[in-house]
């Protein structure tokens, strides 16, 4: 049997086998994935993309400048164990926050023994960056009446003040507030939080010292 061509079939067929086998002997064969590949996944042969560094896309819009360099306001607060005393620290300010129950006795302005040691450690530090502007400011929770908790955190400040004066001179002077309730650091709803809301900050600026 012959085919329209004049070609045998045999012939053909021969040929056509002989066709394929000589192109899978000229085709690659992929490569062979690594033994700790996953299933599937096959070694990337791929080369890398080639970034021309005067490529126009890559330039900033023309007018646009980069901001300004600036340092970033870092804040540190160390705390005691017990949550007596508490230190902040930024790049601009340093604050003393000492709860009520170290410096005053229960719904007392008058300083406790304990009281003296901690202030002068606070003036120590504040003569050490040569403060010269310090904040005074008196806290309480929110227990008894607002009108109390002003004035009783006024007379704290005001107790911290003077002990502050005393080891610091003339040379520094003072503002000095009575916020009560106000601005609490934790929440009035447990006596954990309250008496953390019951203090006194000492804050000056820093001057590197």
């Amino acid at each position: 049997m012959t085919t329209t061509s004049g070609i045998p079939a045999r012939t053909a067929r021969a040929a056509v086998t002989a066709a394929a086998a000589l192109l899978l002997t000229l085709t690659p064969a992929p490569p062979a994935a690594y033994a700790d590949d996953p299933p599937g996944i096959s070694e990337d042969t791929t080369a890398p993309v080639q970034i021309d560094p005067r490529d126009p896309d890559l330039r900033m819009v023309q007018g646009a400048t980069l901001a300004p360099a600036k340092v970033l306001n870092i804040k540190s607060i160390v705390e005691t164990d017990d949550g007596a005393e508490r230190r902040q620290d930024t790049n601009a300010n340093v604050t003393f926050a000492l709860q009520a129950e170290v410096l005053f006795g229960k719904d007392s302005a008058e300083l406790s023994p304990d009281a003296l040691s901690r202030i002068s450690a606070i003036a120590a530090e504040i003569k050490q960056q040569h403060a010269a502007n310090l904040r005074v400011f008196g806290f309480t929770d929110n227990l008894g009446s607002a009108a109390h908790g002003l004035v009783l955190s006024k007379e704290r400040a005001n107790a911290v003040q003077r002990e502050l004066a005393e080891g610091l001179g003339s040379a520094v002077t003072f503002q000095i507030r009575g916020y009560g309730e106000q601005y609490p650091i934790a929440d009035n709803a447990t006596e954990d939080g309250r008496k953390k809301n019951r203090r006194v900050e000492v804050s000056f600026p820093r001057t590197g010292g």
